[in-house]
C-alpha cells in the first residue's frame, strides 16, 4: 500500500451503497482553492473537438499533472471532477477536467457520438500535452464510465505506453459494461437507470439542433432503458453487432491483463450497478501492476468519510491525489525530462 494511503471509513450516518451513492449526487459542493481553469481546446481529427477546463501551476512542465475522465452523462463540473482537482491542485499538481465527446453541453464541437471505450480523446490529449506542452508526468484518473477509459487506455498501450505516462486510477469503473448494464436494469435502481436515460435523450435531442438529420430521433422517446438507446444508437453508429457486442468488446476487462503502468482501482462492495464479481478475476490479481482496493462501503463515486479539520471527507479523491503523488516521485529520469526548463517554456509562448 502507498504511504499516506489508507483504508477507507464511511461517514456513520451513509452506510448502505444507495444512501452513499445518492448523497454524492447530491451534496452541493464548493472550491474555493480551486482557480478559474483556462479553457483549452483540442482537435482529435476533422469534425471531433473537445475542450477541458485546465488548471495550471506557475511552472508546470515537470508537475505531475492529472487528466481527469468523468462519467456518463457527466462533465468537467461534475462535482467528483473538481474535487479531484482542488486537492491536486492544492498539492502542485496541474489538472486538466476533460470533457468527453458531446459532453458538458459540446454537441456542437463534434461531428459523432461518443461510447464507454472510446479512448481516442485521452490517447490524443497525452500525445499533445507531452509532446506539444513538454509536460514528462500524466496521469489518467477516471471515475464509472471514465474509470473503465482509464483502465482500457492503459491495457491498449500495453508496454507501449508514452514515458510521460506515470499512472491511471479508476474510482467505481465500469470494466464490465454488460454486467453493470444489466444490474442498472433491476427493479431497485429504477431512479438510476432513468436519470440516465433522461439525459441521454436531452443529449441527442441537442445533437440534433446541431446536426439536424444525422440520427433518426424517432423512437427516441420510447427508450426507457440504457440498453435500449445503445442498441439504438450508440452500437449502429460505431459498428457493432448490438448493444451486448458493444459492451463486451469495450469493457476495460479484455485488456487489464496488458496494463503495464501503475494503476489504482478503487470500488465498493455495496455499489448499487457495478457488481463486484469482475473486480475478483485472477486477471486483476495476477497483474502486479494493479492496486486493487474493494471496500464494503462507499457506493457509486461515493467514498463519503468522516470530514476532518483541511480534508472534507472525500476519500477516494485524496486516494488518487496521493497515488499519483507518489508514482510521480518514483518515475524514472531521462535526458528527456532532464530537458532545460527554458526550452519547454519556449512551446507554451
Amino acid at each position: 500500500m502507498i504511504e499516506g494511503m489508507d483504508e477507507f471509513v464511511p461517514r456513520p450516518s451513509l452506510r448502505g451503497g444507495h444512501r452513499m451513492t445518492l448523497f454524492g449526487w447530491g451534496n452541493p459542493r464548493h472550491f474555493s482553492r480551486l482557480p478559474a481553469p483556462t479553457v483549452r481546446y483540442f482537435d482529435i481529427k476533422a469534425n471531433t473537438r473537445v475542450v477541458a477546463a485546465c488548471h495550471w501551476q506557475p511552472e508546470p512542465w515537470d508537475r505531475p499533472t492529472i487528466l481527469a475522465l468523468h462519467g456518463l452523462n457527466g462533465s468537467s463540473d461534475s462535482h467528483y471532477m473538481k474535487g479531484m482537482a482542488d486537492k491536486a491542485f492544492a498539492r502542485g499538481m496541474n489538472v486538466v477536467r476533460l470533457n468527453q465527446r458531446n459532453c458538458g453541453n459540446t454537441e456542437h464541437l463534434s461531428e459523432g457520438l461518443f461510447h464507454s471505450g472510446l479512448t481516442e480523446d485521452a490517447r490524443h490529449v497525452i500525445h499533445e500535452l507531452s509532446t506539444v506542452d513538454g509536460l514528462t508526468s500524466i496521469a489518467v484518473a477516471g471515475y464509472s464510465l471514465g474509470g473503465n477509459l482509464a483502465l482500457k487506455l492503459a491495457g491498449e498501450y500495453g508496454t507501449e505506453a508514452p514515458p510521460a505516462l506515470t499512472a491511471v486510477a479508476a474510482v467505481s469503473p465500469i470494466i464490465e459494461i454488460g454486467d453493470c448494464t444489466r444490474a442498472l436494469e433491476r427493479r431497485e435502481n429504477v431512479l438510476y437507470e432513468w436519470n440516465f436515460v433522461r439525459e441521454l435523450k436531452k443529449r441527442m435531442a441537442r445533437k440534433d439542433r446541431f446536426r439536424p438529420g444525422l440520427f433518426d430521433l424517432t423512437h427516441l422517446k420510447r427508450i426507457r432503458t440504457v440498453r435500449e438507446f445503445d442498441n439504438r444508437f450508440t452500437a449502429p453508429h460505431f459498428g457493432f453487432a448490438d448493444a451486448e457486442d458493444y459492451y463486451y468488446k469495450c469493457s476495460a476487462m479484455r485488456v487489464a491483463d496488458r496494463i503495464a503502468v501503475p494503476a489504482l482501482v478503487i470500488s465498493a462492495e455495496d455499489d448499487p450497478f457495478v457488481p463486484p464479481d469482475p473486480f475478483r478475476s485472477p486477471v486483476l490479481a495476477a497483474n502486479l501492476h494493479i492496486d486493487l482496493r474493494i471496500s464494503p462501503h462507499g457506493g457509486h463515486c461515493g467514498f463519503l468519510g468522516v470530514p476532518t479539520p483541511g480534508n472534507d471527507g472525500y476519500w477516494a479523491e485524496m486516494q488518487i491525489v496521493e497515488f499519483v503523488a507518489a508514482k510521480h516521485a518514483a518515475r524514472p529520469r531521462s535526458a528527456a525530462t532532464a530537458e532545460p526548463l527554458e526550452q519547454l517554456a519556449a512551446s507554451w509562448t
